[in-house]
């Protein structure tokens, strides 16, 4: 007996034998049943889905001895000849090779004589598609009107190419793929046949070859049966076909996800050598990321990946998130799409694993997106969280700002937090000077500034203010004014007139005519700033004061290298302060990286500081001689600016206590955590609403003393 291929063998002969088409198969079984018969169908589908085996069980229900019945006997002389395709009253036709209207045009001719001896004479065209426009429109009248005993049944791959007229005659059964475990079961059964042994990882490669298609599957199954000998295995299939291989694939996925670039590379090498092509490669890759991703997604079901659940790389799905695998995915998907038109497709090979093996870092525009997002939240309630920090590091003395505060902004400065002795200014100044520079602060204060929490305070003049915490100084004048007092000498009397700290803080008429009365109340009624003419006119002042200047209650100043080592005890941080607060109104992004530093150190002509990140130490050494020019003119002698870094560990309780908002962005951004408030947010709001309604008052009252300050002008 002569060789027939599995396809041909396992041709389904009735309606329950169709695989995966069971919809079909019920409405034509009920409408032979019920004797509502058609004069035309359409089968619609993919390829080996049972089209054309489905017309020939039709043809054989219709002209079986038995019939019209749902079930065909199969071994009457109608059922045989059309088994065989030797009935001549049913007649198959190749639309593809008879796609001209000469062809219809016999049809045509034909279907006025009855069938021979069968009960219907019927027409199975296939690939109808591939028939030309003239052709169908000839064929139209016949398919409308045709006579009782003709019936035509159509079939196509592409239902788009027929044209509507037909459509609409015709009764349309769509044909669907087969699912991957019914293709497997057939394949098992045939297997069973013939007497050979299958793997059921075999034979689930099969079904998933196939894509749903029973033919393809079919032909499949007899090409590896016949290398396979008894017995079929993925192991003979993988390397008679040239397969990769879930195991070689968890070897080589598991170094790039180790970043282990020069180990995958040389597996590459290895696969290229054994004689695997590039696209059989990619295309095996792609497979492998796609089940890794349906485990990471939740499925496992064996028929979508293939293999069954343990055989995949741990190590593979714990290092690579879900969007990173989309990523490498779409890395493989583009890459078979440009080997087409490379110039090497070996190099586009090896380019891709070389960056799967960074896909670790790899951070999608969405993670960045919602880690901004979050961020923003959290540093919108940072400047009420800053300023209670500071205040509680102005209770303690000779405290120095740093930046374990959590949520620090990078524009917010420090609120001085109690009360400061006063100083006189330097006679050189004139109120004229005072005047002209007023215009320009406030319009530089009111452009960088945001309305709803000002960076600067202004300072209050009112008599009620007086011996009350002053706001923050805005220069080197005021900042010399309001030196914080030693911690072991009493604070001076805030309500005697005639002391001598208190005389420019409440205008007496004693002084009010000269320079630094005049100075005073300009600098207390507005945000003053020295213009560059004012920079150059200006000279450390004399150590020893004059007749009219006034004695200093608090701890000599070092200043320009004017007062001896000895007496500069504890007046680092008042340089520092003094030295932030003037570069603020002149280059408010750079004081505001200043302010984030610690302790600063005078030795000599050095100015040196310290910071705990290594972005901000990368950021002020850039501008390293900028800051030293500001320190030289605010100093009156040569000043050289550096920065130290100083590593700092993070304790492990931060970390564990740690809002869950803030250890997200320290994954996103590869930050660490050196600190945090620990208010809670309603606390943190509340204080930011305190804020904004002490910053509208303090608004108010800079308007009035600057009207104040143009009436006595």
């Amino acid at each position: 007996m002569a060789y027939e291929v599995t396809a041909t063998r396992r041709r389904p002969q009735e309606f329950s034998g169709l695989a995966g088409q069971e919809f079909v198969a019920e409405t034509l079984k009920n409408s032979i049943e019920s004797n509502k018969i058609a004069h035309a169908y359409l089968f619609t589908g993919p390829r080996g889905c049972g089209k054309t085996s489905t017309a020939r069980i039709l043809a054989k229900a219709l002209n079986c001895e038995n019939g019209p019945t749902a079930t065909p006997c199969g071994k009457c002389q109608h059922c045989i000849e059309i088994t065989k395709g030797q009935s001549t009253d049913v007649i198959e036709i190749d639309g593809a090779s008879n796609t001209s209207v000469n062809d219809v045009r016999q049809i045509k001719d034909e279907v006025l004589f009855p069938p021979q001896s069968s009960r219907y004479k019927i027409y199975i065209i296939d690939e109808v598609h591939m028939l030309s426009t003239p052709a169908f429109n000839a064929l139209l009248k016949t398919i409308e009107e045709p006579p009782p005993y003709v019936i035509f049944i159509f079939a196509t791959t592409e239902l788009q190419k027929v044209p509507a007229t037909i459509k609409s005659r015709c009764q349309q059964f769509n044909f669907r793929l087969v699912p991957i475990d019914t293709v497997k079961e057939q394949l098992a059964q045939a297997a069973a046949e013939i007497g050979i042994k299958a793997e059921e990882e075999a034979l689930y490669w099969i079904a998933r070859e196939s894509t749903g298609s029973m033919r393809d599957a079919y032909t499949l199954f007899d090409q590896v049966a016949a290398f396979s000998g008894d017995c079929i295995t993925y192991d003979k299939i993988r390397d008679k076909l040239g397969l990769v291989g879930v195991d070689r694939l968890n070897a080589i996925f598991e170094d790039c996800a180790s970043n282990k670039t020069q180990d995958a590379l040389l597996k590459i090498d290895e696969f290229l050598q054994n004689g695997i092509s590039i696209e059989q490669f990619i295309s095996n890759c792609t497979d492998y990321l796609r089940s890794v991703l349906f485990i990471k997604a939740g499925v496992t079901k064996e028929s979508l990946l293939g293999q069954s659940r343990e055989r995949y790389s741990q190590a593979v799905l714990s290092a690579w998130n879900p969007i990173q695998l989309e990523r490498a995915l779409s890395i493989l998907l583009q890459l078979y799409r440009d080997i087409r038109y490379s110039l090497s497709p070996r190099y586009e090979l090896e380019l891709a694993f070389s960056r799967l093996s960074w896909l670790s870092q790899y951070v999608s525009p969405a993670e960045v997106k919602k880690a901004i997002d979050e961020a923003k939240s959290l540093l919108l309630s940072a400047p009420a969280a800053q300023s209670a920090h500071a205040q509680g590091m102005a209770a303690m003395p000779n405290a120095q700002p740093s930046n374990a505060s959590f949520g620090s902004p990078l524009m917010h400065m420090p609120q001085a937090a109690q009360q400061q002795p006063q100083r006189s200014a330097p006679p050189q100044f004139s109120q004229l000077a005072q005047a002209n520079a007023f215009a320009s602060t406030n319009a530089f204060a009111s452009a960088s500034q945001p309305a709803s929490a000002p960076a600067f305070q202004p300072v209050s003049s009112s008599p009620a203010d007086v011996g009350a915490p002053s706001a923050q100084p805005h220069n080197v004048f005021e900042s010399l004014a309001t030196a914080p007092a030693a911690s072991n000498q009493p604070p001076a009397p805030a309500a005697d007139s005639s002391h001598p700290a208190n005389i420019f803080a409440q205008g007496t008429s004693a002084t009010q005519g000269s320079a630094t009365s005049a100075f005073a109340q300009s600098a207390q009624s507005a945000q003053f700033s020295p213009s560059s003419q004012l920079d150059e006119d200006f000279a450390p002042p004399d150590p020893t004061p004059s007749d009219e200047q006034v004695q200093p209650t608090g701890p000599s100043f070092s200043y320009g290298g004017a007062v001896p080592p000895d007496q500069t005890a504890g007046t680092d941080s008042d340089f520092r302060e003094s030295a932030i607060r003037e570069l603020a109104m002149r280059a408010p992004m750079l004081a505001s990286s200043l302010y984030q530093t610690g302790a600063w150190t005078k030795n000599g002509n050095v100015v040196s500081a310290t910071v705990q990140s290594t972005y901000l130490k990368m950021q002020i050494d850039a501008h390293a001689q900028q800051i030293s020019s500001y320190l030289s003119a605010f100093c009156g002698e040569q000043i050289t600016f550096s920065v130290n870094f100083l590593q700092q560990q993070t304790p492990e309780n931060i970390e564990e206590s740690a809002p869950k908002q803030v250890k997200m962005l320290c994954e996103a951004f590869r930050g660490q955590i050196v600190g945090h408030s620990k208010k809670t947010p309603e606390e943190i709001q509340r204080d930011a609403d305190e804020k904004a309604k002490k910053s509208e008052e303090n608004t108010s009252s800079q308007e009035n003393q600057a009207s104040d300050v143009v009436d006595e002008d």
